[in-house]
């Protein structure tokens, strides 16, 4: 039987959306009514096959809720869910590191059926397929279940925090990441070590990646962090946004 969460804090469309799972009697299903409690659920031990995120709930936090989903398991899934049809929270979803975005509509009785059997199809064949954790770059692979990185099919060696580092990054290539996030994202215990750590990870991944290769993969953007930029990258200047 497969887990599903349910992150969304209006309850009412939560118990609906539950309801409507718990009657097909192939899912058993979780209410998360906050990041805070999804992370608790998370810590409990139990497998997680795909979250369900109103992207109400997930939008500030996305890129850490989608690495934390990934931890799960190597086919657990994103999937946010939004009233809004419009292409912005959509792609923002996607490129934020959601594996799938589902436009629903929510009356008093919970979510439309049409959009419901939509939403259900789609987690359904996420399900089916399994969500691959590993990310394709060009000539530029990252498997982090195997923590393994290949380019031009030959392995390189990276591991420890640098690999963690470089795989937060290239899951949300192109928005800049903040040393904070890293850390909180990372680290077990951030509260323990310096912010200097981010720093020694990305030297790490230039001297043992872009160095060697001849290719660029991180920016470094003053004063706001750090963005994963391959293939598309201009190097590693210090940039001033």
């Amino acid at each position: 039987m497969k887990h599903i969460v349910i992150a969304m804090n209006e309850e009412s469309y939560a118990k609906s959306l539950e309801k409507s799972l718990l009657a097909s009697g192939e899912y058993k299903t979780m209410i998360a009514k906050s990041l805070e409690e999804y992370e608790k659920l998370s810590a409990s031990g139990v497998e997680i096959d795909c979250v369900i995120a109103d992207y109400k709930i997930a939008e500030r936090d996305l890129e850490k809720l989608a690495v934390k989903v990934k931890r799960q398991g190597k086919n657990a899934s994103l999937i946010v869910i939004s009233d809004d049809r419009g292409k912005h929270t959509l792609i923002n979803s996607l490129n934020r590191g959601a594996d799938d975005y589902c436009a629903v509509d929510f009356t008093a009785n919970g979510v439309e059926k049409k959009d419901l059997m939509l939403l259900v199809a789609r987690m359904e064949a996420r399900l089916r397929s399994g969500c691959t954790n590993i990310l394709y770059m060009e000539d530029l692979v990252i498997d982090p279940d195997e923590e393994k990185l290949f380019f031009k099919e030959k392995e390189v060696e990276l591991k420890g925090k640098p690999f963690e580092v470089m795989t937060y990054l290239a899951r949300v290539r192109g928005q800049i990441v903040s040393k904070e996030v890293l850390l909180d994202s990372i680290w077990e215990e951030p509260e323990l070590v310096t912010p200097n750590v981010i720093e020694v990870a990305i030297n790490q991944i230039r001297q043992k990646v872009d160095k060697p290769l001849g290719i660029n993969t991180i920016e470094t953007v003053r004063r706001r962090g750090y963005r994963f930029c391959y293939p598309n990258c201009s190097g590693q200047t210090i940039t001033d946004m």
